[in-house]
């Protein structure tokens, strides 16, 4: 799965060079220079993990990093703050208001791309793990097969990406928009009811045997799989 990641940093140089090896990798970028237009980005095209400074004009990559934990859409998604603050008890009040990391200035792109990719791992077990596993639903990525309570269940190709990319967030509600592009693709033109369609039809194959429904719809905003449905 390709994965975005968000730069939010107000040096045009040391956006490019981030962005270029980052593209280089495979990941989508979006780019803000200031911490209202990261913020707003992050809010409307959630993504994977997001590169934070520190001093940006305006807000700050700490109160970013604040607000983005406290709304639901955002609050899990990876932050590795930029800082040119060495000082233990900065360090500490970044990871405190929510940085799940950090890197120093003056940093080597290569190191920020390690502790990206770090974060992605352990923020999607799914990509170092041969199975993932929610309750009584089970995928299997070696044979691609997935079972519910040890039942063997046929998926269609649509149907098991989305699967996957839900039981990579349990909990998390998913906008058709956001599924459109982790499932299908920016690339792919396709309209917002496909999704409904390959939804019910994933539902559907779910609950054979009367397990209970654990795609959850929010009106107006999406799906997530969740067990407190």
């Amino acid at each position: 799965m390709e994965h975005t990641v968000l730069i939010v940093e107000d040096e045009p140089a040391q956006a490019e060079v981030l962005s270029y090896n980052l593209e280089s990798a495979g990941f989508r970028i979006m780019i803000a220079v200031n911490g209202e237009e990261g913020l707003l980005l992050a809010q409307k095209n959630v993504p994977d993990a997001i590169i934070l400074d520190w001093m940006l004009p305006g807000l700050s990559g700490i109160e970013v990093c604040r607000k983005l934990r406290a709304d639901p859409a955002t609050r899990d998604i990876p932050i590795l703050m930029l800082t040119a603050r060495g000082e233990e008890e900065d360090r500490v009040r970044g990871i405190e208001t929510g940085a799940d990391d950090y890197v120093l200035k003056p940093y080597s792109p290569r190191e920020v791309m390690a502790r990206i990719k770090g974060l992605l791992r352990r923020a999607n077990p799914s990509l170092v793990a041969e199975t993932l596993d929610y309750c009584d639903i089970s995928m299997d990525f070696v044979q691609h097969k997935v079972s519910r309570a040890g039942q063997g269940i046929h998926l269609g190709p649509i149907e098991y990406k989305l699967l996957k990319t839900l039981l990579e967030k349990p909990g998390r509600v998913f906008s058709r928009d956001r599924l459109l592009d982790l499932v299908w693709g920016r690339e792919v033109y396709v309209e917002d009811r496909t999704v409904d369609v390959h939804i019910r039809r994933l539902r559907k194959a779910l609950n054979v045997g009367n397990g209970k429904d654990m795609i959850r719809t929010v009106r107006g905003e999406g799906y997530a799989i969740d067990n407190d449905k």
